[in-house]
């Protein structure tokens, strides 16, 4: 029997272990997909960690622990959420083998926790030695690809060359000469039909909108955008107009008339050809913009607003009036095309290196579409992570088993009681080529005891192949299934973390109300007098 404060640690573990179990069948390339109900009844049907944690309502606050370290992975990195939660879950039941070999709780935790800190501190250290291979040139379009195959192809097994291909363009197309990269610069417009194949890169941005006027083409636009509606500019307080006969009546609408007209005309001669609004277009207003051939587009999100005016080097004006040159946009066409039965208002750029790029996704579900967006999402953020650092690292569970064996080595030679900690830090790191060789099918065991044969030889880059139809190993780099370093350095720090934080807990205190039954409810008004 364990006293109340033992049982709260167990309990907590178990919780955190029942997560990390639900992601780790969906780890890999041949992870299986979950199909997630949220509490708006919205289904998701994917194998990214991320995306199952965001739509997860997880109560216990131990597993909570757990979702924030994939979170922290999944902003700091963007990719490898799922290696955070496996190999946390594996760590603390790990833990919980040491936990229950006969100390008391609060003297195993802390040789646990001392144990798990010292051996992290060493696979870091490990880690820069481990580098097989460093990004040459990031300007490189078939280059990029390459090095993002990996990410892609944990989401979307199979469309790995073809869509990394797609990701690769878009990004280079817009890498600054600083290298600064911005993610939010690589939009997704997502259009029902045709395949994946059907998928393109446009230079600039695509809105799934019609255009307002008669007007629906434009070369070489001079662009106004206006975060007002387009339309006559109404007074703040109501005017009574006393109206005594026809005449005034005829003159009191046409008035109107004329200042619209003005102010359409002033727009139209400043050079603008094409107004983008964030309001309403009144029907007025939508005559005399089609009378002096102004194309009219109607973005009703004001982030489309700001991130065309990025695109185009425009300035939102707050009120009609006609813009200089230097508030002023400019793209070579814009036009209205037909993808599939959706008419979309394609702003382009035909220069290479513009502000932003648009990967253009085909697909037959809504499901499938956002599932390819999370790949593309991965591949991006991945590219974001080379330009900060070019360091890879062998994937397919080689740099994990090149781990456990040397940190295994220096658990040896630590003397007291952690070294027990430190061998199950080890042996955690195998959890890794464990999932991948379940997910596909294969004798995991087996895998794991070739990886160990070939690495003991030195062979670093040696990891599982998918691939092949047994337990069978191979090459990773010439594979080139790498992962970034940096994503696995921030992994490993934030699992252990994770853990560490669990087994420090020992009683989780919930400020609820006191239980027992409610108060009666009772009749209202009971007492008032019936005859009332």
């Amino acid at each position: 029997h364990y006293s109340g404060l033992e049982e709260a640690v167990y309990r907590n573990i178990q919780a955190c272990k029942e997560l990390a179990q639900t992601t780790r069948t969906a780890y890999g390339p041949n992870g299986m997909n979950k199909m997630v109900i949220n509490h708006l009844e919205k289904l998701f049907v994917t194998n990214d960690a991320a995306t199952i944690l965001r739509e997860l309502e997880v109560q216990h606050p131990a597993a909570k622990m757990l979702v924030m370290a994939s979170h922290m992975q999944e902003q700091e990195v963007g990719d490898g959420t799922n290696f955070v939660l496996v190999f946390a879950g594996v760590l603390l039941e790990l833990a919980e083998d040491l936990l229950r070999m006969g100390l008391s709780v609060s003297e195993a935790s802390y040789i646990v926790i001392e144990g798990y800190e010292k051996a992290c501190k060493k696979a870091l250290e490990i880690l820069p030695d481990l580098v097989c291979c460093s990004a040459k040139n990031l300007r490189d379009v078939e280059e990029v690809a390459s090095l993002l195959h990996t990410s892609v192809m944990s989401k979307q097994y199979g469309n790995e060359q073809f869509l990394a291909k797609l990701i690769a363009q878009a990004c280079v197309s817009i890498l600054p000469d600083s290298g600064h990269f911005n993610v939010d610069n690589i939009r997704v417009c997502k259009i029902v039909g045709a395949g994946i194949s059907a998928s393109s890169v446009l230079h600039g941005m695509v809105f799934k909108k019609e255009t307002e006027g008669d007007v629906t083409s434009v070369k070489d636009a001079k662009i106004a955008v206006y975060s007002c509606p387009f339309d006559g500019m109404i007074t703040e307080t109501k005017g009574t107009v006393l109206i005594k006969n026809a005449e005034e009546l005829m003159n009191f609408s046409k008035g109107e008339e004329n200042l619209m007209d003005l102010q359409v005309k002033a727009i139209a001669d400043s050079g603008a050809n094409v107004v983008v609004t964030g309001g309403k277009v009144a029907d007025m207003a939508l005559h005399y913009a089609n009378k002096y051939n102004l194309m009219l587009v109607r973005l009703n999100s004001k982030w489309d607003l700001r991130r065309l005016c990025k695109t185009v080097g425009a300035t939102a004006l707050p009120r009609l009036t006609p813009p200089t040159l230097e508030e002023m946009g400019h793209c070579d066409s814009v036009y209205l095309s037909e993808v599939g039965d959706t008419q979309v208002v394609v702003f382009k750029h035909e220069k290479e290196d513009g502000a932003i790029s648009t990967i253009l996704i085909r697909g037959s579900t809504d499901n499938l579409m956002d599932d390819i967006e999370r790949a593309v999402d991965d591949g991006v953020n991945t590219f974001k992570v080379l330009t900060r650092d070019k360091r890879l690292v062998p994937g397919g569970g080689a740099t994990e088993i090149e781990l456990a064996k040397q940190i295994t080595s220096y658990g040896e030679t630590c003397p007291g009681l952690d070294q027990y900690a430190i061998k199950k830090f080890a042996e955690a790191f195998e959890a890794i080529p464990r999932a991948l060789a379940e997910n596909s099918g294969v004798k995991a065991n087996e895998v794991i005891s070739k990886l160990y044969a070939v690495h003991q030889e030195g062979n670093k880059n040696v990891g599982f192949d998918i691939e092949a139809e047994a337990a069978a190993v191979k090459d990773m780099l010439e594979a080139g299934v790498l992962d970034t370093y940096l994503g696995k350095s921030w992994g490993i720090k934030l699992a252990t973390n994770a853990a560490v934080t669990v087994l420090r807990v020992d009683q989780i205190i919930m400020a609820k109300p006191a239980g027992g039954p409610k108060p009666p409810s009772g009749k209202k008004d009971w007492d008032e007098d019936q005859n009332d």
